[in-house]
């Protein structure tokens, strides 16, 4: 295998508890730290691991979004991959807008796998790697836990609601990474200093043919409501005398 091409996106670190705009416009990201998606981080792990073993020549990390992006390319730059592209654009991409961007990367680059994070946890939407697959015409392996390739092909354990599931796909193929599958590497000071004279590409967003246009819009976003607080009770008797107040049993 050639290449390994890894989607990293910009999220709020998952460390922040995030806060909604006063005027339900957004999420605030204003002075909060910013960090790369979790399971877009154990993706590139995995991709950096199969390298290492000789599977692979290159490791490419991608993202698309304003220039501030290039913080998490630079850090996926700095764990070990090879180069990195930011598609620019101001404007909030959709999942299926995010999979055309990409697939036009894939064209240009054509690696033997692509591997993303199941999901961001910023939307939770999990659909951004199988409609890149879809697109792309290749096979997919969604909720990957392990991973094991076999020349051209891949032995994918996929986590699913009743336990895992294994499968065989031929490359090229989509994988997507869930957690189990790996733990990333802290990242280096002197891999950091690297990281600056490694390659970063910039295309714009309007250059692939691609509009940012989201199929949907978001109007209004609310936190949660807050949690009641708890009843303490002194027997059964007091805790099925407070389940019945409230309708329960």
């Amino acid at each position: 295998m050639d290449k390994i091409l890894v989607g990293l996106k910009r999220v709020v670190d998952y460390n922040v508890r995030v806060r909604v705009k006063s005027d339900g416009s957004g999420v605030e990201t204003d002075g909060v730290k910013m960090s790369i998606n979790p399971f877009d981080e154990i993706a590139l792990e995995e991709a950096l691991r199969i390298k290492e073993k000789g599977h692979a020549t290159e490791v490419i990390v991608v993202s698309i979004g304003g220039s501030e992006a290039q913080q998490q390319l630079r850090t996926g730059l700095a764990m070990g991959a090879d180069r990195a592209i930011l598609i620019q654009t101001a404007e909030s991409v959709d999942a299926l807008s995010g999979a055309r961007a990409l697939l036009e990367i894939v064209n240009r680059e054509n690696p033997g796998l692509v591997i993303l994070g199941k999901q961001a946890i910023d939307d939770d939407n999990c659909q951004t790697g199988q409609m890149l697959a879809a697109l792309w015409g290749q096979a997919q392996a969604a909720f990957a836990s392990q991973l094991d390739l076999d020349g051209d092909k891949m032995r994918v354990v996929r986590e699913v609601d009743n336990g895992l599931q294994t499968i065989e796909v031929d490359l090229p193929a989509v994988v997507t990474a869930d957690l189990r599958l790996n733990e990333p590497r802290y990242v280096k000071l002197p891999d950091i200093m690297k990281a600056k004279k490694k390659p970063l590409d910039e295309i714009p967003l309007a250059d692939l043919g691609i509009d940012a246009c989201p199929q949907i819009n978001i109007s209004l976003f609310e936190p949660p409501a807050e949690r009641q607080k708890g009843v303490m009770v002194d027997d059964v008797q007091g805790l099925i005398a407070a389940l019945k107040d409230k309708g329960l049993v």
